[in-house]
């Protein structure tokens, strides 16, 4: 079968032609129509798994005749029938993703713990939160109990992986349920079986199984296998069953402590404060550790609706009053910026510096900020 593709050039140039403003509220406008597009979707769905209609239609089950009648991904199509199936038990599901305060990742994730007693108080719980917020509040819900340490070496494809030295916990895959069309709402058994091919190579993973307890799953090299190995040896008073948890633990804290001391001049043992010379763009390590505590180490730009910005990754200095123009480094003038907001306040005194990056994107501004 040949398939031809064909974009809607019309659209894309109706949409260059929009100004700012009202690109935004066309995008505001779109969004609320998509929601309003999959509550209906979800609650025809619901009908259909009810009526069974699929089955006259060619199709063994629901999730087929998603894929292959409504062209549905698997992605897709898994999501929105899973909400079908909870909103046809708690109707309110369906004002939730109607608003927003709902998505259809959060309805799947919360769907097997969901129950005529406690849906409410969940659901309002659950209500703008994110992916990961939700992943906490499904361990709180249904804590699981520690995993248990393993230390595995990869095999080659194909191959079993086998437990790295004596008396090492296995690593237990789970199972891989169907989707049937007559099942009960969702629950932990209602994940299609649509994957093919060999098994994908885990992927890191750091996961809450409890309100305080989370599970970590990542692939180190060889050198990072031996200073482990090395780590459980010289640990053994302290830690007598060598729990890689535990090592990890130490570790991360002592590795906090030196990068808060690169990265924000954390100290117990403040020197005297040096004079800095007017005009030089040295930022003193006094100013660093008073604006990443104001700051709180998040990105503190503020949009004219007052909305801050949520990022903590790649934070730089920034110059309210920018330097090449004598802004001076104080507690005043330095405030914390992501990357692309620095870029941006950089673009907005200095304009866009002409040209693109190798990955299509804007250049560097001239007068970038100091990076800690």
């Amino acid at each position: 079968m040949r398939y031809t593709f064909s974009m809607k050039n019309d659209i894309l140039a109706i949409a260059s032609t929009l100004s700012d403003a009202d690109l935004l509220s066309k995008l505001s406008f779109l969004a609320a129509r998509a929601r309003e597009d999959t509550v209906e979707l979800v609650a025809h769905l619901a009908e259909l798994q009810a009526r069974r209609i699929y089955l006259a239609e060619g199709d063994g089950s629901v999730f087929t005749y998603c894929r292959g009648a409504l062209r549905l991904s698997e992605h897709a199509a898994y999501n929105r029938l899973v909400a079908a199936r909870v909103a046809r038990q708690f109707p309110v599901i369906l004002e939730g993703l109607a608003d927003g305060c709902l998505n259809l990742t959060t309805v799947r994730l919360l769907a097997p713990h969901l129950s005529p007693d406690n849906h409410r108080d969940v659901l309002a719980r659950a209500a703008g939160r994110s992916k990961r917020e939700i992943e906490a509040l499904v361990a709180s819900l249904a804590p699981r109990p520690d995993v248990a340490p393993s230390i595995r070496k990869f095999s080659a494809p194909g191959q079993a992986a086998t437990p790295d030295g004596p008396n090492r916990a296995p690593m237990l895959a789970a199972p891989t349920p169907t989707l049937e069309a007559n099942d009960p709402p969702a629950g932990p058994s209602s994940i299609p079986a649509i994957a093919t091919g060999p098994p994908p190579a885990p992927r890191p993973v750091v996961a809450p199984v409890s309100p305080t307890r989370y599970r970590l799953q990542c692939t180190i090299g060889e050198e990072a296998h031996a200073n482990l190995r090395l780590a459980q040896d010289l640990l053994r008073r302290e830690i007598p069953n060598g729990d890689p948890g535990a090592i990890v633990e130490r570790a991360l804290a002592v590795l906090l402590a030196h990068v808060a001391k690169e990265k924000t001049a954390a100290t117990t043992t403040p020197g005297p404060v040096r004079s800095v010379a007017s005009g030089s763009r040295h930022i003193p390590a006094v100013v660093k550790r008073a604006v990443w505590l104001r700051d709180r180490g998040q990105c503190a730009f503020v949009a004219r609706i007052g909305r801050r910005c949520t990022e903590r990754a790649f934070l730089e200095l920034h110059h309210i009053q920018p330097f090449a123009i004598g802004g001076e480094a104080t507690v005043g003038n330095i405030a914390l910026r992501c990357r692309r907001h620095n870029e941006h306040e950089a673009e907005l005194v200095f304009g866009p510096r002409a040209g693109q990056d190798d990955r299509g994107q804007r250049a560097r501004p001239r007068f970038p900020a100091y990076a800690p």
